[in-house]
């Protein structure tokens, strides 16, 4: 029997992947009938779905559910869920669908992704939304800006997915869903494990709070975004070379395991940092990292806001613990990495390390220090950047 975590909800995993026998009949039905396209978001939600990791749902959310996760974080049956999951559509064409009529849904490219059963159509208040979820209703926001660009109806129901995209064939060995994280997690006799959140190369920081969660836990996951971020990010190929050679040369073997996932950021801060943690319950973590801005964008969060809202929810809202630590940095009268909690020097004394200035030091031809980032990460990212120019 799994010492592992359990799933969020009830306790069983349920991914909404059809069988691979069942597959081809179900993508000719799907073939006749009406096509719903879906964002780039929806479709990463919708892969979320496929493989289970947002457990327990079954399909794209109702009004009451979506007014709940908005405003309450929880659906009207009482789950919690941080922030809504739902599919939009244009209202010409949500006028010509039934309720209880099967609609396949489509990517860009009128790709089959799966079908949806119909079960209610509604308008949103975009703005109420946006206000509770990510706590503003700036469209210079990203995530904002889709919410407000999405169609004026969402369709509502439970679906059965047709297809996982090419992530497993692009991403071999680090393609992971979450009854294989489980797997691995028992393969390895771990039971307590951490979640790391990147979309971005790991510099020194990002390493320092790796390894205080794998002196908690048995094991760390480096769980990075494989679906659409935004504008200047590093593909994700390259974080994956910067991340592999990182773990390679500066932790101790069996300690590790990389892996990566469908989902498009939101950029939503604190909620998004509870979703995390919904999701990450699902593939087996039993704590995510919560560091300085998770998931945030620019100041439109504070740089501890995702470590204070995990103490505004119901307790038993899931089982996930956050790690939650303190701003880190480089020290040079300490000489290593620190937080505020352990070092007692001035600003004058630190360097704070982000990714952003990382990036900012690449495109601008400047040196970067030591204290920044390990010399096999640089080489990797020194390459990307040469390539890209």
């Amino acid at each position: 029997m799994s010492k592992l975590i359990p799933t969020h909800g009830d306790g069983q995993l349920n991914p909404l992947l059809v069988s691979a026998a069942g597959r081809e009949g179900a993508l000719q039905r799907a073939e006749g009938l009406r096509k719903v396209p879906m964002s780039s978001r929806e479709v990463s939600d919708l892969l979320m779905l496929a493989m289970g990791a947002y457990t327990p749902l079954t399909g794209f959310m109702g009004a009451a559910d979506w007014r709940g996760c908005c405003l309450e974080m929880k659906t009207a049956a009482g789950l919690f869920w941080p922030i809504p999951i739902t599919l939009s559509c244009e209202s010409d064409l949500a006028g010509g669908i039934n309720v209880g009529e099967d609609v396949a849904l489509v990517d860009g490219a009128g790709t089959i992704f799966g079908i949806l059963e119909v079960t209610e159509k509604y308008a949103i208040d975009k703005a109420l939304e946006c206000s509770h979820v990510y706590r503003t209703t700036d469209v210079a926001h990203a995530g904002v800006e889709k919410v407000m660009r999405q169609g004026a109806i969402n369709l509502a129901g439970p679906v059965v997915a047709l297809n996982e995209g090419d992530y497993a064939d692009a991403y071999p060995g680090l393609y992971y869903r979450p009854a294989e994280t489980r797997a691995l997690f028992q393969e390895q006799g771990w039971t307590t494990v951490a979640a790391f959140q990147t979309r971005n190369p790991m510099h020194r920081s990002h390493e320092y709070l790796a390894k205080i969660a794998v002196e908690i836990c048995d094991g760390l996951l480096i769980h990075q975004v494989l679906g659409a971020l935004k504008p200047g990010d590093i593909p994700a190929e390259v974080r994956v070379a910067s991340i592999n050679t990182l773990v390679a040369n500066y932790f101790v073997p069996g300690t590790v395991i990389q892996a990566g996932y469908p989902i498009e950021m939101r950029y939503a801060g604190p909620r998004e940092a509870l979703l995390h943690a919904v999701f990450r319950q699902n593939f087996g973590c039993s704590h995510l990292v919560v560091g300085r801005d998770h998931a945030g964008l620019g100041d439109y969060y504070g740089p501890l806001d995702a470590h204070h809202i995990f103490d505004e929810i119901d307790k038993g809202s899931m089982e996930i613990q956050p790690l939650k630590i303190d701003i880190t940095f480089h020290c040079f009268k300490c000489d290593g990495m620190a937080t505020a909690r352990t070092c007692p020097h001035g600003e004058e004394d630190r360097l704070n390390i982000s990714g952003t200035r990382l990036r900012e030091m690449f495109a601008n031809g400047e040196p970067i220090p030591n204290e920044y980032s390990r010399p096999e990460v640089l080489d990797v990212l020194r390459t990307y950047y040469d390539h890209a120019e």
